[in-house]
């Protein structure tokens, strides 16, 4: 199950944090698991730019989502953005 590390709810993102956590439940357990860890080191520290990168790619079907976390298949050019390549190389690395 996702749950972040420690998301203070007096602090103005973590609404954002609960939301975005609850858009990443996936439909493959594979995913569950990467996205959870994820989260749990990352959800604190991402930039502002980074949290729409990662938002652009729970855009995708779970399949296609679980192709890029596991390296392969590179992101289509629409989610080729830095923001979005430094989420990938985070996700990648959990």
């Amino acid at each position: 199950m996702l749950q972040p590390a420690s998301v203070d709810a007096e602090s103005p993102d973590a609404v954002a944090v609960r939301r975005l956590l609850w858009r990443a439940r996936r439909g493959l357990l594979e995913n569950d698991l990467i996205l959870g860890r994820f989260f749990a080191r990352y959800a604190q520290a991402l930039s502002t730019a980074e949290w729409k990168g990662l938002q652009d790619l729970l855009e995708l079907d779970d399949n296609t989502l679980l192709e890029l976390l596991l390296g392969h298949a590179e992101p289509p050019p629409e989610l080729s953005g830095a923001a979005q390549l430094r989420v990938l190389r985070l996700l990648r690395a959990v």
